[in-house]
């Protein structure tokens, strides 16, 4: 399964920056509005140090960690869900992905032109909203039209399934809507989010909000009463940029140095697959340490399915060791001698740093 992240904001903020410091990868970055036209997608690879050290235990021939594809959407303008800009081209490329990451921008260089004329991240974070909760308003317009139009020919459940629809649609998420709000701030219960599930609303995404300072600004305490009760990452997208130029050893000098414990793109990679529930899994070996990507609350078998269906179709149990505890045993044989390795059956909940040996019927 794959996990995506769409990079949004108004034009100028620091987006394809950003893009291109988290994927390396060299985009067109200009200053002028709407320079990103198609998205642009790139894998990012989570920073996870278990790996390394694990690897190190087992000799391992190579290490692959887990990833997230991150998009970088063209740049939003107030009168997008009417069309302006690139409109609902821009829209319907969020509706794909699975959380959004809103770059806001807080920095004053006089070379980068705001859309507005003028740095402002209150206005640029109501801007953003309004859009996608106006964009979400028209498409619950249409589908309740489509609903009021095919109840008239329908019988039984699908009848009794539509008219619950409707009815959420009408009382409880049009209104909201209609005053711009976030459905995500709604509360919905589970079964009402099971049933407009497919609608895919953009405002009921998870949301990341990225502050773009200054360098000298970047270790701040920046107040934006919008972003009180949020999810907020800071980052200088400039300073970003400039790291991904230097070698390994020398982004760690510069962040032991600063005082840095980690850069701005390790945040937002980390921060993104938190929001999106994911934790990881690894396996070690001497051919390859690697970690897999789950969902928070998955069970043996499923987890089993990630390396291969037929893991998943035959799983007899799976034996779990800690990572931490492996690299304290100082290996497998060790480990197991302590008692420290369990063997679980189809009922266990995965965790986070589980160090897995599935047992499956070929």
């Amino acid at each position: 399964m794959s996990f995506s992240i769409g990079i949004v904001g108004l034009p100028n903020v620091g987006k394809s920056t950003l893009f291109k410091a988290l994927t390396k990868n060299p985009i067109d970055i200009a200053n002028y509005p709407f320079c990103t036209i198609e998205p642009n997608k790139g894998i990012v690879e989570v920073p996870d140090f278990r790996l390394d050290k694990l690897a190190e235990l087992s000799k391992s021939a190579k290490i692959i960690p887990t990833v997230i594809d991150f998009m970088d959407i063209a740049g939003l303008v107030k009168g997008a869900h009417k069309g302006e800009g690139l409109g609902n081209k821009f829209l319907s490329n969020i509706r794909e992905v699975d959380a959004i990451c809103h770059v806001v921008r807080n920095f004053h260089s006089g070379d980068i032109v705001h859309v507005d004329g003028k740095v402002n991240p209150e206005s640029d974070i109501e801007v953003i909203n309004i859009e996608l909760a106006f964009a979400d308003l028209e498409m619950v317009n249409r589908h309740i039209d489509k609903l009021k139009s095919k109840l008239k020919g329908s019988t039984g459940k699908e009848e009794k399934d539509m008219k619950k629809v409707l009815e959420l649609l009408e009382s409880k998420i049009k209104p909201e809507l209609e005053e711009g709000n976030q459905l995500r701030k709604l509360g919905l219960e589970d079964d009402e989010k099971e049933l407009l599930a497919h609608l895919q609303f953009l405002t009921d995404k998870p949301m990341i909000y990225v502050l773009n300072l200054d360098e000298e600004t970047v270790n701040s305490d920046i107040d934006i009463p919008e972003l009180k009760d949020e999810i907020v990452v800071k980052v200088c997208a400039k300073l970003e940029s400039d790291l991904i130029e230097l070698s390994d050893e020398e982004v760690k000098e510069f962040l032991a140095e600063s005082g840095i414990k980690m850069t701005g793109l390790e945040q937002i990679i980390l921060t993104s697959y938190k929001t999106l529930n994911l934790i990881s899994f690894l396996t070690t070996g001497p051919e390859e340490t690697r970690a897999w990507t789950i969902q928070v609350d998955t069970k043996a078998p499923q987890a089993a399915g990630k390396i291969h269906g037929d893991f998943e179709k035959g799983f007899i149990a799976v034996d779990i060791i800690n990572w931490e505890k492996l690299l304290e045993a100082g290996s497998e044989v060790a480990a197991r001698e302590k008692g420290w390795i369990r063997t679980e059956g189809k009922n266990y909940v995965m965790q986070d740093g589980d160090v897995c040996h599935f047992k499956f019927n070929k």
